[in-house]
């Protein structure tokens, strides 16, 4: 048991090595800025405008079931034009950021870590060192933000989508008018309530990003590895978005 133990506790350490390896080595490479300059823009349509479709179909069925949800919750005890104000605060802290980084982790994510575990497996990345090429500044930097600079945008449109959804069924559906859906919906509005949900996703984008880069580069042993990679990144990026949300919460709130 001792043997184990402390295998495990070695595995462990060495783990976090690679990693603050990794991330040093990332940001040495970020004054590189000649390779992964051009590259940026392309990463960018990648990650952020081909995910908008997935994450305004999420924003949609959230804001749709909040307010269905709200009002069955507020019959009888609470007026039903805090129905605006359930919709706006949840999709706008919560909802809205969160939802969409699990939904671009399994997407963005995965995406990160087969494209650059099968480089890997091929040696294509050891042909960029041969040819005096960074595979970091080559193929990380530009996911890494791209993915800061589209998460926020992405999570915007999905928090504005959700809103209008959640609108929408309340006059549909609901014994409410715009006018009492607005009012709740500017009760307990704070500016602070946009901004919080914009630092968590460039927090998560950044996240997602480096864990699908730093999977992909550490694969070992062919299409098996890719697959074990693509599914312990997506794993890895799902747990890291929940630990910051609660991270940003105590900090922000």
């Amino acid at each position: 048991m001792y043997r184990t133990l402390s295998l495990k506790v070695g595995n462990w350490l060495a783990a976090a090595g690679r990693t603050g390896h990794f991330l040093t080595d990332t940001a040495r490479s970020v004054r590189d800025v000649p390779t992964w300059a051009g590259l940026t823009v392309a990463q960018m349509r990648r990650i952020g405008v081909d995910s908008v479709p997935i994450a305004l179909f999420i924003a949609i069925f959230t804001g749709i079931v909040l307010s269905l949800q709200a009002s069955y919750t507020f019959t009888g005890a609470v007026p039903l034009y805090f129905v605006g104000t359930l919709v706006g605060k949840t999709v706008m802290l919560e909802l809205g950021p969160v939802l969409t980084g699990l939904a671009l982790a399994g997407r963005v994510g995965a995406n990160i870590a087969a494209e650059l575990g099968t480089m890997r497996v091929t040696e294509q990345i050891d042909a960029l060192e041969t040819l005096a090429y960074d595979p970091l500044s080559y193929l990380v930097v530009p996911r890494v933000l791209a993915a800061a600079i589209m998460f926020p945008i992405v999570v915007s449109l999905a928090i504005l989508v959700g809103i209008i959804s959640g609108w929408l069924t309340a006059i549909s559906l609901l014994d409410l008018s715009t006018v009492e859906f607005v009012r709740g919906l500017k009760l307990f509005y704070q500016f602070k309530d946009i901004w919080f949900g914009l630092v968590k996703s460039f927090s998560f984008g950044v996240v997602i990003a480096l864990i699908g880069c730093f999977k992909g580069l550490s694969v070992r042993g062919g299409a098996a590895g890719v697959g074990r990679a693509t599914t312990e990144a997506v794993v890895a990026s799902a747990m890291a978005i929940l630990v910051l949300d609660a991270f940003w919460a105590v900090v922000l709130l």
